[in-house]
């Protein structure tokens, strides 16, 4: 059993806080993903659970017990990085035992270990190759598997398939998820990679400048975003977001998005799910599928532009021009057939979403 938890971390690189009093808590056998851009803080955080960065304030606890003052090799903690980090004058075999080499078990028990950690790995047969005969991705599963080994407290992956192409990505991370599944270690993953979060996490750590902005499932932070940062960072392609005003009509809510001669028709519900907010700054936004899109005028659909169609395979990704904002649309493949058309679209009203424009911040309002 393998709870992590950080009270209150901060960190600072000279005058720099990376890490803006972080408070967060790891489940026993959880997979965590910490997910954001470049300089977010999430691979200073890792290593800081490491023990291979200093905290300058707060806490890291391993059930329930501070390790921020025992060096990286008492914390029992096994980390697998981007680069393979694999001894090339090694065997496989030998790059998985190394680990072992250090404690008191005996030959026998070391190569039990290995080849059950290879067995799981589906690596048994690599078991003799050096790491230069081997692919990207069976050094990945080495570095892995080396780690697996010595069955640490924790398990903490550094964007451990970012340096892979794009086949071997997605065979990875199924690789990783059956082994999670498997194994069921608490596992702490790091990517800016939103894809291999989503498919990954039990939960997601989403981060910005430092700051922790929203942790929750993979569906709770697609689907109800916190604020406008998660809105557009999750999500391909991203959320489309724009200046709106609602104005009430005779039976129901009007949504006007930028400068748009009309407003798209919302229910009645929305004025006082707005809580007052109504006639503030409010910015919309809605995912390219909650933009539906007709050949025929209907009741509730606005007459627009198509600009650009993106043919994605199965689906397109279509820009509508309403008024002097685009709005993206998903549609199914080659149901419009290029720019310049004329379409009606409408917004789905239970896939839009509503946030105040000064702070950024989600209304929470759902219909």
């Amino acid at each position: 059993m393998t709870q992590i938890e950080l009270r209150g971390v901060q960190k600072f690189f000279g005058a720099v806080q990376v890490i803006k009093d972080l408070n967060l808590r790891i489940e026993d056998n959880e997979f965590i993903v910490l997910l954001g851009q470049s300089g977010c803080g999430k691979t200073t955080t890792l290593r800081a659970i490491a023990g291979l960065e200093t905290i300058d304030e707060g806490d890291i606890l391993i059930d329930g017990k501070p390790i921020q003052h025992l060096k990286a090799a008492d914390r029992d903690i096994a980390m697998v990085f981007q680069s393979f980090s694999l001894y090339p004058h090694m065997s496989v075999y030998e790059n998985i035992a190394f680990p072992l080499r250090a404690t008191r078990k005996s030959k026998s028990e070391i190569d039990q270990e290995v080849r059950s950690v290879a067995k799981t790995l589906q690596i048994t047969d690599l078991l003799g190759k050096k790491p230069s005969a081997l692919s990207g991705g069976d050094m990945q599963r080495v570095a892995i598997g080396r780690a697996l080994v010595r069955r640490p407290k924790a398990m903490l992956m550094d964007e451990p398939i970012g340096a892979l192409d794009a086949k071997l990505r997605e065979e990875m991370r199924a690789e990783i998820k059956r082994l999670h599944i498997k194994q069921g270690s608490t596992t702490i993953y790091v990517t800016h990679d939103q894809i291999e979060a989503m498919s990954l996490a039990d939960r997601i750590v989403i981060m910005h400048e430092g700051v922790l902005q929203q942790v929750g499932s993979p569906d709770e932070v697609y689907s109800h975003p916190a604020n406008l940062f998660v809105a557009q960072f999750v999500g391909s392609p991203v959320m489309n977001v724009a200046d709106a005003a609602v104005a009430e009509k005779a039976s129901s809510a009007s949504v006007t998005v930028g400068d748009a001669p009309t407003g798209f028709e919302f229910p009645r519900a929305l004025l006082s799910k707005l809580n007052g907010h109504a006639g503030g700054r409010l910015a919309l936004g809605i995912r390219p599928e909650g933009v539906l899109i007709s050949r025929e005028a209907a009741e509730g659909f606005m007459a627009v532009e198509t600009q650009i169609v993106e043919p994605l395979g199965s689906f397109d990704i279509v820009d509508l021009k309403v008024g002097s904002k685009m709005l993206r649309a998903r549609t199914k493949s080659g149901f419009i057939s290029g720019p310049g058309e004329r379409v009606f679209a409408r917004i789905d009203p239970t896939q839009a979403h509503f946030f105040d424009a000064a702070s950024g911040k989600s209304l929470g309002v759902r219909l």
